[in-house]
């Protein structure tokens, strides 16, 4: 690498502007933003990184998965394409950052090494995946990308079927389409991929940059309790089969059992419904999303034989049936070390304070790193608050990330 590449950094204030821009589609009144995957917000927001990526003279394409991508080839004829971006879409009323701010990064990298008339070792590619967020079925895009998705899979997703094969529909999306988009792993040269922490542990190290070491596994479970409906006001409290008390109860066993039996994992329940969901009414399904969540494969493994069991156990206590779905999933992984070193690298080149540390959410470099050498790094969060409209990441940190990003690209894995 000579000076003038050593040099290279992105423009903060071209990339602030699109920043804006992109956190006003599908804006909340509280400074968040609302783009579950698929829903026309999102679409919308996709369409505009497209849009942006022509102006700019890239080219641009949609794969049959719906991942969006912009590209330069500034590598020889052949050459493969170190890939780096994120995702666009966002949790239920969500942050501006994550997710976004690696897709921007990647993006403005490309001008400014299109600017710069770079002749690098690959090509280069911004790209936006789809559903990174499990809106419908996690890492969706991703996990297309690389051919590990199956039509089982896709037979199953969180939302449910229809609401899948409509959200599909509206995107021009298909099942076939989806486990079409499997690329050569000889195409790619790598993935990189900027991100917030979501968490307090740069803030806690006074450090600038998080270099990713490796990513926790997840999987999603949809666990149904089904009991008796009855009148809320006749039935005596001992007679009921009230499957919202066997839910109930799943919440409090299963967060007690990981905390002391599995203290480097973690389990949550965030979605939950009754049906038939009327207050004078005894309810007779209780429908939820059980997500866990650790960082290596056999206590995931271990993780969900034991949550099963309390799913069943919690059923048994109050005479009610339990179903229990699996949804989706990933495995942990060990992120490369080249990449790993790339990003070090560029930080280091930059005079930025730097730990290595792992992350305790998922994201799609997981899933690339299936068939690539793949990488992250990780900038601070404000009170380490995400996946609310509480998140915030200073100006100046989405930049030292950005350029890190732009550093480690121009310098190759």
């Amino acid at each position: 690498m000579n000076d003038t590449t050593a040099a290279l950094r992105v423009d903060a204030e071209r990339l602030r502007a699109r920043f804006d821009a992109l956190a006003a589609i599908g804006a909340t009144g509280d400074g968040g933003v609302h783009r579950p995957a698929l829903g026309q917000d999102h679409l919308r927001a996709r369409q505009w990184f497209l849009d942006e990526g022509r102006a700019i003279g890239l080219d641009t394409h949609v794969d049959g998965a719906g991942n969006h991508s912009a590209t330069l080839a500034c590598g020889q004829a052949g050459a493969p394409a170190l890939l780096l971006g994120s995702h666009l879409d966002s949790v239920r009323h969500g942050g501006r950052f994550d997710g976004a701010l690696g897709v921007l990064a990647a993006l403005e990298a490309l001008q400014v090494v299109k600017e710069a008339g770079l002749e690098l070792d690959t090509n280069l590619e911004a790209i936006d995946f789809t559903d990174e967020e499990g809106t419908h079925l996690g890492f969706l895009g991703s996990l297309a990308v690389t051919g590990a998705l199956t039509a089982d899979e896709l037979g199953r997703p969180g939302s449910g079927v229809e609401v899948f094969q409509a959200a599909l529909a509206g995107a021009e999306l298909t099942d076939t389409s989806i486990l079409s988009a499997a690329r050569d792993p000889k195409t790619i040269a790598g993935y990189l991929e900027l991100h917030i922490e979501q968490g307090n542990r740069l803030n806690a190290a006074v450090a600038d940059i998080g270099v990713v070491t490796g990513i926790v596994g997840l999987r999603r479970q949809k666990v149904t309790y089904i009991g008796r409906a009855d009148h809320a006001g006749t039935i005596s409290m001992t007679d009921r089969l009230d499957a919202g008390q066997g839910a109930a109860g799943l919440m409090l066993a299963a967060r007690g059992m990981v905390m002391t039996a599995f203290p480097d994992s973690v389990v949550n329940i965030g979605v939950i419904a009754f049906e038939p969901g009327a207050m004078n009414v005894v309810p007779e399904r209780a429908c939820l999303t059980l997500e866990f969540r650790a960082p290596v494969a056999e206590d995931l493994e271990r993780l969900g034989v034991v949550l099963k069991s309390l799913v069943r156990a919690e059923a048994k206590s109050r005479n009610l049936e339990a179903e229990v779905e699996e949804v989706d999933g990933i495995q942990p992984v060990q992120l490369d070390q080249r990449a790993q070193g790339a990003l070090a690298g560029a930080a280091t080149r930059i005079g930025l304070k730097q730990i290595a540390m792992p992350s305790g959410a998922g994201h799609d470099a997981q899933a690339m790193a299936r068939i690539c050498p793949a990488g992250m790094i990780f900038v601070p969060s404000a009170g380490g608050f995400s996946h609310s409209a509480r998140e915030f990441t200073e100006w100046d940190d989405c930049v030292n990330g950005a350029n890190v990003l732009l550093q480690a690209a121009v310098g190759g894995l």
